[in-house]
């Protein structure tokens, strides 16, 4: 299996996503049920997808 960089805005938007889980961590604000760590596992997993993706 040949892994690939993910494109940018892809990276971007896995960053954005760790970012708010990070907040929620901190306290900043909640997304109501949803734990950061989850959050943070969500961003994880779409990055894990990009870079298995040829052109993701």
């Amino acid at each position: 299996m040949n892994l690939s960089a993910p494109t940018q805005i892809v990276f971007i938007i896995t960053v954005v996503i760790a970012v708010i889980a990070l907040l929620m961590g901190l306290g900043v604000f909640s997304l109501g049920a949803i734990s950061a760590f989850w959050v943070m596992t969500l961003a994880y997993v779409i990055l894990a997808v990009a870079c298995l993706l040829r052109g993701a």
